[in-house]
This record gives structure tokens, C-alpha cells and sequence, in this order.
């Protein structure tokens, strides 16, 4: 498998397609490395739908209306904000190769943004991979309080209503983990990517 010592040699959107139904995702070092590895963990972050925890104060949040969400509708604003430095994430991994395959996903129906917007301006949001009954989170931003937060509740509502099987979040983090992800095998992964593969869904 490639990694930061062995670089991948420039890949198609299709291949990117493949290797997302192989179980293993594409990153770079930083967002200054012009190239990309193949990662694979050993321990996979998922979030089962059925036990998506929305904590009591960000479900009061969202019921203020303090901010309106949209799908599909930025997709340059949404990766913008999720390739910029912020004061919990000073770096990111997100650079220019990245930006183009998953530009030309976008194009192609196979890659979506959940954005939240306040008072006109993108103020969060998230991005990710559409494959069968299967969602492959990429990233997130927020620039105002629970932003992120919001659009990840509203992609949890969305792939329920419309039939997803599987949440991925390739790992998972102390954020992630308080809406109820947990890591699994890299076998039990590929079960649950198997089988929701098999099962259409439209974002």
C-alpha cells in the first residue's frame, strides 16, 4: 500500500470510486504536499444510524432556527472552509489534488456538502462520498458555535429518510464520538460496506 514515503501516482475519479468500494481512502501530509496516500485502518470510525446521539442543548439549537442548511449548493465554499487552518485544527490535509478529485465527484452526483448558512454567510458544513446505501465522511468545518454540528445531524436525518446503511468516518475523534461513534474491525467494516454497496439509496 502506498503511503507518505510512496506516494500514489495521479488517479481518476473512478479510481477514487474503486478504491472508496475497496474500503481504503486517499490523504495527503498536509495541504502543501502536492501528493497522496492510500490509508486503510485497522480500526474503522462508524456512526450506526440507528444509535445517533443529538445532545439536549444542540437539538435546542436547532430547533431556534438560528441557521438554515442546504445540500449540494457550495461545493467550493464547503472544502474551502474545510481546507483552512482554525485554532482546534492547525493544519489540514486537504490540498490541491484532493480539492480537484473531489470537485470533479461533486460533478459526477457521487460527492455531497451539507453547509450551514447565518444571516447569508457559510458558517459550517461538511463534505463527503456517496456510494450505494453507503456515506463516506470526508471533513468538516464550523466558524460559528455547533456549526459542524448541525450539518451533522442534518446528513444523519437525510441518509435515514433515504435508505443509507452506513455511516463512515474513517476514525473516530472525541467530537464524534459524543453522537455515538465507535471504531470496528477492518473485517466487520468491510461487511457493513458490502452490504450497504448492495443497496441503493439517493442522497
Amino acid at each position: 500500500m502506498a503511503g507518505p514515503d510512496h506516494p500514489l501516482p495521479a488517479i481518476t475519479p473512478q479510481v477514487l470510486l474503486k478504491a472508496y468500494s475497496c474500503g481504503i481512502f486517499p490523504m495527503a501530509e498536509s495541504a502543501e504536499d502536492p501528493t497522496l496516500y492510500w490509508v486503510e485502518p485497522e480500526l474503522r470510525g462508524i456512526i450506526p444510524l440507528g444509535d445517533f446521539h443529538v445532545p439536549r442543548s444542540l437539538a435546542k439549537t436547532i430547533r431556534s432556527g438560528r441557521f438554515e442548511v442546504r445540500f449540494d449548493s457550495d461545493f467550493e465554499g464547503v472544502i474551502e472552509g474545510c481546507a483552512t487552518p482554525a485554532p482546534n485544527r492547525l493544519r489540514t490535509w486537504i490540498n490541491d489534488p484532493i480539492r480537484q478529485l473531489y470537485g470533479e465527484l461533486f460533478a459526477l452526483g457521487h460527492c455531497h456538502t451539507v453547509e450551514v448558512w447565518q444571516d447569508g454567510a457559510l458558517v459550517g458544513g461538511l463534505y463527503g462520498v456517496h456510494l450505494g446505501g453507503a456515506f463516506f465522511g470526508e471533513s468538516m468545518f464550523s466558524k460559528v458555535t455547533d456549526a459542524s454540528k448541525v450539518a451533522l445531524v442534518h446528513l444523519v436525518e437525510r441518509l435515514t429518510a433515504h435508505g443509507f446503511s452506513l455511516l463512515d468516518t474513517q476514525f473516530v475523534t472525541p467530537h464524534l464520538a459524543r453522537f455515538g461513534a465507535i471504531e470496528i474491525s477492518r473485517r466487520d467494516y468491510q461487511e457493513l460496506l458490502d452490504r450497504a454497496l448492495a443497496k441503493p439509496a439517493a442522497f
